[in-house]
């Protein structure tokens, strides 16, 4: 069975090569999706494939790349429409896609 979320992973997170790692791990997993930075600081992902894959990924993102510091990653339901593989995209200011 499938099972896709969102993450947001909240720390020491950005400018650790944190993305690169992710899309690393996820490709090795055998895992569809994408991560990009947040203008907030964070690091959002939507990871998608075999629950127990997705699980697992889950965990690597609690340690990170190796001058990572998670405090938090906050795991949301996903619908998981995504293409096939797991890209690294642009980074995004949550706020202008909000209208403020």
């Amino acid at each position: 069975m499938n099972k896709a979320v969102r993450l947001i992973i909240s720390g020491r997170v950005q400018g650790v090569w944190f993305r690169g790692w992710t899309v690393d791990q996820a490709t090795a997993l055998g895992l569809d999706g994408w991560v990009r930075n947040r203008a907030d600081g964070n690091v959002e992902a939507l990871i998608v494939g075999p629950e127990a894959s997705v699980d697992h990924m889950i965990e690597h993102c609690w340690h990170g790349p190796g001058m990572a510091n998670v405090n938090n990653i906050e795991i949301q339901p996903a619908l998981g429409i995504t293409p096939k593989g797991f890209t690294q995209k642009p980074t995004v200011d949550i706020e202008k896609r909000r209208g403020h």
